[in-house]
C-alpha cells in the first residue's frame, strides 16, 4: 500500500494501481470513460483529468490522466482544481458536439454513464450551433440495437470484443471525426458474449434489443438478485420486473464467479417465462382431455391416484434444490430418481463424486482465469459453459503480464501489456473431437475421439506421478505429446485440468480427476473443473437417486402406481420407445412444471409451477457454490414453488408430517438437516427475516413512478404491494438500501450519481475486489477434509472405426442445445438450423438419413474437416429429442448436390 494525497487528504491505495482507481476507491468522483475495471487503461477520452504537484512547495502541478499515472508513494493530486475542473468540461463538452439530444427517447435514459459523467463534470448547456455528424446504424442481430450517433469514441466497445471477448467481427473504421464502431456490413454479431456491450458501452451506442420491444426505465422496474438457469457455472445476475413479466436479465457482480459479464444465452434466455408455453392453471385429464381445474379439486385427484400403489417422484437438474428433496422427501429416498438415463446418470454422479474427493481445489471461474496452464480434456467448454470459456481465454493476458512484469510494466497499463504480449498464445492445451472457439489462442488444440482422449488423460497422470494407472500402446508421436503436456503442466504454478460430461464418459472424467490429483502433489495450487450439464446437476447429484432406467424397471414390473415428475421433460433423457414404455406402465403420471414440455402434455395431472424469477430458491453451481435466487415477480394463483406443491400433494394424501413447510427459510433448514452435503446452504444469503437499519430492504430506487398509473385503464384505485414470505425484499420503494448491504441480497446498483452500472464501484472493497457486504453464495466442496491423493479407473482401448455404422458424438450448441433458452424468441432467431457435421468426403447440398433409437432423421450435412472417417458430430435435442450420449448409428446418403 502507498500513501497519496487527494485534495489534501491522506488515502491509502495500491500501489500497483492507477490514479483514477485510487481516487474512485477513496470515494472520490471522478469522472471517466474509456477506462473499465476489466479492460485497464488507454487514455482515450481524457476525462479523468487530474492535478499532479511534485511535491508540497509545488504550487502549480501539471494535468495528468489518472487513469494513465501510477499510484506512487507520497503523490498529491488535486480533483477540485479549477484548471483540472476546467479540463475535464471542455473534454465533455467537445465529446458531446456531434451527441443527439436524444436522452428522452435513448434506452440508456436514467441509467447512462455518459449522463452521469456530464452533470458530474458541470456541463450544462452546448454551444455547438453546427450540424451534427451523422452515421448509419447497422443490424446487428436479435440481440444487439445500434445507433451510431451517440458514440463519443471511448474504444470500449472493441477493446472488450476484440481483445477480451475474442470476436473477430467488430471493429473501428474511419478516423479523427468520422470514426465508426461496427461491423464491415450489417450482420449478426458472432460473439456468444455481444451481450456485454450494452453494459460495456458508457452511452446508447448498443442497447438491448429485446428490452427496447418492452422497454422500461430503470426507475419503473423492480430487481431481486439471481443465478443464470442455462449451464452450470452459476453466474450471477439481476432481473429486471416490471408490471407482472421480465423485462430484462443484466450481470450482477460476482467476484469468484462472472464477475463483470454474462454470455448471451445467460441474458437473452429468459423469454420462457412470458412465454405462450407457461403453464398457468392446473388442470387433469377428464374424458380424454386436458381441462383446468381449482387447485383443491386437483390436490383431491391426486388423493385419488395415490391409492392405486406405490409412488415415485422423478427429479431435475433444472428444479432447485428444495423442490428436488421436496420430492423426495415425499416418495422416500428408495423412490426417488434423478431422471437422468444412463450413462448420464453415471456420469452426473462420477463427476460430483470426483468434485467431493478430489485433493486439487476445485477452480472458480476467476481461479480458471489466473491459471498459467490449462488442459481441457474433451469437452467444448465454448458449448457447454460459456462462461468459463471466456475465463479461459483470459489465460492469455496472464501470460501477457509476466511479460509485462520483466519489462516492468504495470498491468493495468492494457495498450503497452497487450503489444508486448502480441505473439503470445494462451498456455491451453486442448483435446477435443472437433474444433472449438479456442483453438485460436491455445498452445496446442489436438482432435481425437473421446476414448483416446481419455487415453491421453490417463498416460498424463502416469508422466506426473507413475503410481497413477498406466497405458499400454502409446506410439511416439503420443508418447512425446504426452511428455510435453505434462512438463507443461508440472512447470505450472497454478495448472488447471477441465472436462466434463459432454460425452458421457466416465474414462474422461476419471483421467481429468487423475491428473489434478497427480498436481495436487506438486502444487498446493493445482485445481479441476468439471462441466455438468444443469444449473443445479450438482445439487440434485448431492441429494442422491437412482437412475430413470431404474424407474422403468419398477414401472414394467408393475411396482409403480404414480409418477410424479418435478420440472422435467423425460423426452429429452430417454428415447420415444423405452419412454412410451415406461409411461404405459405408470398408472399414473403428475407433471409439476412451469412451462409445456411433451411430458407435461402426457400428463394425467399437471400443476403449474413457478420460474425462477416467480420464487425463491437455491442452485449448487459445477464448483460446488451454493446461490440463492430471490423472488422478482409476484404471479397470481395457482402458481407456486414447485416444493410448495409438493407439500400441498402430501397433505392431500395425509402424510403433512414428512414434508410441511410454509417458508423457503424452513425447507432450506428441512434439506439442510437432512442432506450432509447440503448442510450450509442457508448460508448462501440471508433469510426472509433479515434486516439492514432495522428495516427490510427494498427492491425498487426511491425514484420509482406509482403503482395506480400502470393500471389506470383497469381502476385507478391502487393495489398494496404484493408481499411474500420467502425473500427479504419489499416488494417497492420502501425499505433499506446501501452500499453495505449483503452482496448476495443487492437488487440493483445505484448510488448519488452513479445511476449506471458503474456504480458498482461503490459496492466494492476495491475496484474489482469484493463486495462491501460480503460474498455471494457458499462453497459447499471447500468442506472436505483427510483427502488424499488416490486415482481411479483404467485407460479405455483405443478408438477404432467401423465400416458398418457411424459413431455419432453430441455437438453442444451456445444456441440451440439448451431447453429453456430455445423457448426465448431472440435464442430462436440466433440458433442455427440442425445439421450433422460429417468427416471424410461430403457433397454440398447432402442430405443424410441416420437412425437414431428406433426413429429415423433426413438431416442436412456439413463437411468437417477437424472428423476422421466415419465420425459424426449431431446437436443433442435438436434432431433426435433424447440423443446426449455418442452412439454407433447407421447413416446414409439421401441426396447430394456435386461440388461446384
Amino acid at each position: 500500500m502507498a500513501t497519496i494525497y487527494i485534495d489534501g487528504r491522506a488515502v491509502e491505495a495500491r500501489a500497483n494501481e492507477n490514479l483514477l482507481q485510487a481516487c474512485l476507491e477513496a470515494g472520490t468522483d471522478l469522472p471517466y470513460f474509456c477506462w473499465h475495471p476489466e479492460l485497464g487503461s488507454v487514455g482515450a477520452c481524457r476525462q479523468c483529468a487530474v492535478k499532479q504537484f511534485a511535491n508540497p512547495d509545488d504550487k502549480r502541478g501539471r494535468i495528468v490522466m489518472a487513469c494513465m499515472t501510477p499510484v506512487t508513494e507520497g503523490a498529491i493530486i488535486s480533483v477540485d482544481d479549477p484548471e483540472a475542473k476546467e479540463f475535464r468540461g471542455e473534454v465533455v463538452e467537445w465529446l458531446m458536439t456531434n451527441h443527439p439530444h436524444d436522452c428522452p427517447v435513448c434506452e440508456e435514459g436514467g441509467e447512462c454513464h455518459l449522463q452521469d459523467m456530464t452533470v458530474m463534470t458541470g456541463h450544462r448547456e452546448r454551444r455547438f450551433k453546427f450540424d451534427k455528424r451523422t452515421h448509419k446504424n447497422q443490424d446487428l442481430g436479435p440481440f444487439v440495437k445500434h445507433e451510431m450517433n451517440r458514440c463519443i469514441a471511448c474504444y470500449r466497445c472493441v477493446r472488450y470484443y476484440r481483445d477480451y471477448a475474442g470476436g473477430e467481427d467488430l471493429g473501428v473504421f474511419a478516423q479523427h471525426n468520422n470514426v465508426y464502431f461496427g461491423r464491415h456490413a450489417s450482420g449478426t454479431l458472432e460473439s456468444t458474449f455481444a451481450g456485454n456491450l450494452i453494459e460495456v458501452c458508457p452511452t446508447g451506442v448498443f442497447t438491448d434489443k429485446p428490452f427496447s420491444a418492452m422497454y422500461s426505465r430503470k426507475w419503473d422496474m423492480r430487481g431481486a438478485p439471481s443465478v443464470c438457469t442455462h449451464c452450470s457455472s452459476g453466474c450471477n445476475t439481476i432481473i429486471n420486473e416490471r408490471a407482472g413479466k421480465v423485462r430484462r436479465t443484466i450481470n450482477r457482480y460476482n467476484e469468484d464467479v462472472n464477475r463483470y459479464f454474462l454470455c448471451d444465452r445467460g441474458r437473452y434466455g429468459n423469454g420462457f417465462v412470458n412465454a405462450p408455453t407457461r403453464l398457468r392453471a392446473a388442470g387433469y385429464v377428464i374424458d380424454g382431455q386436458m381441462t383446468p381445474v381449482p387447485p383443491a379439486q386437483a390436490l383431491s385427484r391426486f388423493a385419488e391416484m395415490a391409492a392405486d400403489g406405490p409412488i415415485v417422484g422423478i427429479g431435475s437438474g433444472r428444479a432447485s434444490v428444495e423442490s428436488n428433496y421436496a420430492l423426495r422427501a415425499l416418495v422416500g429416498a428408495s423412490g426417488f430418481s434423478t431422471g437422468w438415463a444412463e450413462p448420464m446418470h453415471g456420469v452426473v454422479t462420477l463427476a460430483s463424486d470426483l468434485l467431493r474427493t478430489t485433493p486439487a481445489r476445485v477452480a472458480t471461474l476467476q481461479e480458471s482465469e489466473h491459471a498459467d496452464a490449462v488442459l481441457v480434456l474433451g469437452e467444448d467448454v465454448s458449448a457447454t459453459a460459456p462462461r468459463l470459456s471466456l475465463a479461459l481465454r483470459q489465460t492469455r493476458r496472464e501470460a501477457c503480464n509476466k511479460l509485462a512484469d520483466a519489462a516492468r510494466i504495470p498491468h493495468w497499463l492494457d495498450a503497452p501489456v497487450r503489444t508486448l504480449g502480441s505473439e503470445v498464445l494462451a498456455p491451453i492445451y486442448i483435446a477435443t473431437p472437433a474444433a472449438t472457439d479456442l483453438d485460436g489462442v491455445a498452445t496446442v488444440s489436438l482432435r481425437a475421439m473421446p476414448d483416446d482422449i481419455a487415453r491421453l488423460g490417463f498416460a498424463i497422470a502416469n508422466r506426473i506421478d507413475t503410481s497413477a494407472p498406466s497405458v499400454d500402446g502409446l506410439t511416439e508421436e503420443e508418447s512425446a505429446r504426452v511428455a510435453a503436456i505434462a512438463d507443461a503442466l508440472i512447470a505450472a504454478e497454478r495448472p488447471l485440468v477441465v472436462s466434463g460430461t459432454q460425452y458421457a464418459s466416465r474414462a474422461l472424467l476419471q483421467a481429468a480427476a487423475n491428473i489434478a490429483a497427480a498436481l495436487s502433489a506438486r502444487s498446493r495450487n493445482a485445481s479441476l473443473s468439471l462441466v455438468l450439464p444443469e444449473a443445479n446437476s450438482l445439487g440434485l447429484a448431492m441429494i442422491g437417486g437412482m437412475s430413470l432406467d431404474d424407474v422403468r424397471a419398477q414401472a414394467l414390473s408393475g411396482r409403480i402406481g404414480t409418477l410424479i415428475v418435478m420440472e422435467a421433460d423425460l423426452t429429452r433423457q430417454m428415447d420415444a420407445g423405452p419412454l412410451n414404455e415406461m409411461l404405459g406402465a405408470v398408472r399414473h403420471l403428475v407433471v409439476i412444471d412451469h412451462s409445456v414440455t411433451p411430458t407435461a402434455e402426457r400428463g394425467e395431472l399437471v400443476l403449474p409451477s413457478t420460474a425462477f424469477s416467480e420464487c425463491g430458491g437455491t442452485l449448487v453451481s459445477m464448483e460446488g457454490r451454493a446461490q440463492r435466487f430471490l423472488q422478482v415477480v409476484y404471479p397470481e394463483a395457482p402458481l407456486q414453488v414447485g416444493w410448495r406443491w409438493v407439500c400441498d400433494l402430501a397433505r392431500a394424501v395425509g402424510a403433512e408430517d414428512v414434508v410441511n413447510w410454509i417458508t423457503l427459510d424452513q425447507a432450506i433448514a428441512a434439506t439442510a438437516a437432512e442432506v450432509p452435503a447440503l448442510s450450509r446452504i442457508g448460508e448462501a444469503a440471508p433469510g426472509a427475516g433479515y434486516k439492514l437499519e432495522g428495516t427490510p430492504l427494498r427492491s425498487q430506487t426511491d425514484r420509482v413512478s406509482g403503482r395506480t398509473a400502470i393500471r389506470a385503464n383497469i381502476s385507478v384505485r391502487d393495489l398494496p404491494p404484493p408481499q411474500s414470505p420467502d425473500t427479504p425484499l419489499h416488494s417497492d420503494m420502501e425499505g433499506s438500501y446501501s452500499t453495505e448491504m449483503p452482496g448476495s441480497l443487492v437488487p440493483f446498483y445505484r448510488v448519488p450519481g452513479w445511476n449506471s452500472e458503474q456504480s458498482l464501484n461503490k459496492f466494492q472493497q476495491e475496484i474489482g475486489g469484493k463486495m462491501r457486504g460480503g460474498d455471494s453464495g457458499v462453497r459447499l466442496l471447500d468442506d472436505a477434509t483427510d483427502v488424499r491423493v488416490s486415482y481411479g479407473g483404467t485407460a479405455p482401448n483405443r478408438f477404432a472405426a467401423r465400416t458398418d455404422a457411424v459413431l455419432l458424438l453430441p455437438e453442444y450448441r451456445a444456441f440451440g442445445t439448451e431447453e429453456m433458452s430455445m423457448l426465448s424468441d431472440p435464442i430462436k432467431e440466433r440458433a442455427a438450423a440442425p445439421s450433422i457435421r460429417i468427416g471424410g468426403d461430403v457433397a454440398v447440398g447432402t442430405t443424410v438419413s441416420v437412425q437414431i433409437g428406433d426413429e429415423t432423421y433426413e438431416v442436412a450435412a456439413q463437411h468437417d474437416p477437424s472428423l476422421p472417417a466415419g465420425v459424426a458430430l449431431c446437436p443433442p435435442h435438436m434432431v433426435a429429442r433424447a440423443f446426449t450420449a455418442p452412439r454407433w448409428v447407421a447413416m446414409r446418403t439421401i441426396s447430394a448436390e456435386a461440388v461446384a
